[in-house]
This record gives structure tokens, C-alpha cells and sequence, in this order.
């Protein structure tokens, strides 16, 4: 066969495809798999706040604003839905980036699948992390649309909250993935549930003003992500002008972890899977 002939079985075999385009097409196996359970995925994301909101900020809540200790003068079923989206928003990060990938790693396979085709690891990175995003999405707008179906928000600021929880979500999502690319089983991941997501979700002022912990626990709390989360989104959830520099440190500390965490899981991924 000459030159031309071998040129055009290559053409048929490996059809060339917009590289920026790839990547699309890396989340497409994932939106496949979510068509079987998207629906109870909404369900939840509507009943979960309704409980929180009953049990707590109308329950317990209650008994707060009779007693004047309202964190921030503001009613306490605001302030603890706020850090619960926040909250939530990290809780669905976690469990997206972990078992999954890990999953699609080693049990199901799912991304040599995607490597066997014109996907490179990065496009099987990106693919993956692009549709976290949008689980995440999925996940905080029907939340937030019980807020705001209860008056628990405050406008023009409140949209921004919706961002603020996504951005959160996303700097434990990037980083977790890049962890799981290279842990062995799963164990590791109940060791960091147990350790860190449990530990953050009790002490990251979601249910109380960081304030009122112990002055040497307080620093340390600062120091994590979901602090910044549950800061950005109560602010943006109820008004409060935190201050440009105050915001800006708060957005550029996710930022960094969802970019730092892409740098280190490009490399995780491409030594688990090349």
C-alpha cells in the first residue's frame, strides 16, 4: 500500500478532533451514568435544606432568637441555611471526587475506557472536574431555592451565594480527586471523612460564629477551606459587606486550592494512568 493509501486508513481509524473539544467530550461518559439517578439526586437536594431548616433553624432556631443570642442579629434559620449550603456544597465535592474516581481508576475502569480513545489524561481530568462542577450546581441551586422560598435570603447579593457554595465545593472537589488518583482502596477515604470533611462541617462556624470557639482553636479553623466557604456564601446569602479585601482573600484561598489541585491531580493522573 503506498504512502496515500496508509494516510487514509489512518484518517478513517483515528478521525482528528478539536482538541478543545475534548474535554466535552471526557464529561459526556459521566453524564451518561448521572441519566440513572439525577432525579433522586434534585429530590434530595430539596428535602435535605427542608430538614435543616425544620429541625434547626426553625427548631432550635426558635429558641435562639427568643433568648436575643442571634448570631449577627440576624434570625437563626438564615444564618445556619447559609453555612449549610456551604456545607452541603463540600459534602457533595467529597463524595463526587472520591469513591468515583477512584472507581473509575481501578473497579469500573471507566477512564482507560476513555484513554483507549482520542482522550488524553488531561482531557479525562478536565472532563470529569467539568461535570463536578455542574453535579455541584445541581446540588446547591435547588438549596438555595428553598432559602429563598422561605425568606432566608437577602437581595440584590443573594445569587452570589449559589457561586460562592460552587466555588467552595470545587476546592475540596480538585484536590480529593487528586488524592484518589493515587490512594490504593478506600479506607483512606473514611479516614478523611472521619478527620477532616466531619471535623470541618461541626467547627467551621456553620452552625455558630467561629468567634465564640476557643482563641487557640480559632486559627486553626481559619485555615480551612470550608471556613472561607461558609463565610463567602452567609455574606453574599445575607447582605453583609465583608469588605473587598476581606472578599478577596477569601475568593483568592478557594482559588488557589482548585488551582493547585489541578496542577498536582494532572500529575497524580498522569502517573496512576499512563
Amino acid at each position: 500500500m503506498d504512502g496515500s493509501g496508509a494516510g487514509s486508513v489512518r484518517a478513517v481509524v483515528a478521525p482528528v478532533h478539536p482538541r478543545g473539544l475534548l474535554w466535552w467530550r471526557g464529561a459526556g461518559l459521566w453524564f451518561v451514568v448521572a441519566r440513572r439517578w439525577w432525579r433522586s439526586l434534585v429530590l434530595r437536594s430539596f428535602l435535605e435544606p427542608l430538614l435543616y431548616l425544620f429541625g434547626l433553624g426553625f427548631g432550635l432556631g426558635t429558641l435562639v432568637d427568643a433568648g436575643g443570642d442571634a448570631p449577627g442579629g440576624v434570625p437563626y434559620a438564615a444564618f445556619v441555611a447559609a453555612g449549610v449550603l456551604a456545607a452541603s456544597a463540600m459534602q457533595s465535592a467529597f463524595s463526587e471526587a472520591s469513591w468515583p474516581v477512584l472507581g473509575a481508576i481501578k473497579w469500573q475502569r471507566q477512564y482507560h475506557a476513555q484513554l483507549a480513545s482520542p482522550l488524553r489524561v488531561v482531557d479525562v481530568l478536565l472532563g470529569h472536574l467539568v461535570f463536578m462542577l455542574l453535579r455541584l450546581l445541581v446540588s446547591v441551586v435547588p438549596f438555595w431555592l428553598v432559602m429563598v422560598a422561605f425568606g432566608l435570603v437577602s437581595w440584590p447579593s443573594a445569587p452570589w451565594a449559589v457561586l460562592s457554595a460552587v466555588l467552595c465545593g470545587m476546592a475540596f472537589a480538585v484536590p480529593v480527586a487528586a488524592f484518589a488518583a493515587v490512594t490504593e482502596n478506600d479506607t483512606s477515604f473514611a479516614l478523611l471523612l472521619r478527620f477532616g470533611i466531619i471535623p470541618m462541617f461541626l467547627f467551621s462556624g456553620v452552625f455558630y460564629p467561629v468567634a465564640d470557639l476557643p482563641g487557640w482553636l480559632q486559627p486553626v479553623v481559619q485555615a480551612t477551606p470550608l471556613f472561607h466557604g461558609v463565610e463567602l456564601t452567609r455574606a453574599a446569602s445575607l447582605g453583609t459587606d465583608l469588605g473587598a479585601v476581606a472578599v478577596a482573600g477569601h475568593v483568592g484561598y478557594l482559588l488557589l486550592l482548585v488551582l493547585g489541585g489541578l496542577v498536582v491531580a494532572h500529575r497524580t493522573y498522569t502517573r496512576r494512568l499512563t
